[in-house]
């Protein structure tokens, strides 16, 4: 396969019979059981919301420098967080997660990686974890809770700089079983304060009834998204 960049850090491998995804690490070891190639590692699509949002063609809104700092809110054990780290080599993801038994793996990852900052917490409450964060670039999260949007404009009013974005991986059946997912979209983008969006895509075939709402930090607009 050879090697194509579609965005700073972020790879296609073309081989005869599939296009795949990767990242470039200076520690290539699998994290998650991706393959790795050349140094390059395999972004599994089906097991990362964003490689499923990048293959879909709709992350481009997304925008990473080498030295971008990125909040991670849901970092579970580091599948996506590992690839993130890998495009922000210069740059740093504050990865934010509630489940103590996913912070070991995560934590483990970290021993490897010195640009990742694990950080045990609920992101529902922003406030408990704002002496460890600085004003961040990117603002990436999939948590499974009923209150999504909630917690994503409370921690864009707090760590993400004017201009900032967000990535919010909408996951439509934790906030509501009964109703439709686009739905719940639908009522989850009116509670969006401060934010521009840039883009509203289904995950299908890779995530089913989960959304990727991107969107800009633009707090002196003083409206909800509609």
């Amino acid at each position: 396969m050879s090697p194509g960049e579609i965005a700073p850090g972020i790879f296609i491998l073309q081989g005869r019979d599939a296009v795949r995804l990767a990242t470039r690490s200076p520690d290539a070891v699998p994290v998650y059981g991706e393959r790795i190639q050349n140094g390059y590692r395999l972004w599994d699509p089906y097991r990362s919301k964003l490689a499923a949002l990048i293959l879909k063609g709709k992350g481009q809104a997304i925008s990473l420098r080498v030295d971008s700092k990125i909040l991670y809110l849901g970092a579970a054990t580091g599948t996506t967080v590992s690839h993130l780290a890998d495009i922000v080599s210069e740059g740093l993801v504050y990865a934010v997660e509630f489940s103590a038994r996913s912070m070991r793996d995560l934590i483990g990852l970290c021993e490897r990686r010195t640009n990742i900052i694990p950080i045990l917490a609920d992101a529902a409450k922003p406030e408990d974890y704002a002496p460890l964060l600085e004003p961040v670039d990117l603002i990436y999260q999939d948590v499974a809770q009923r209150n999504q949007a909630q917690i994503a404009s409370l921690n864009c009013a707090r760590y993400l700089r004017p201009g900032g974005g967000l990535c919010l991986l909408l996951k439509s059946r934790s906030v509501d079983t009964r109703a439709s997912p686009r739905a719940v979209l639908q009522l989850e983008l009116k509670k969006l304060i401060g934010l521009e969006l840039m883009g509203i895509n289904d995950l299908e075939p890779y995530h089913l009834d989960h959304w990727a709402v991107l969107g800009r930090w633009n707090p002196g607009s003083g409206e909800e998204t509609s």
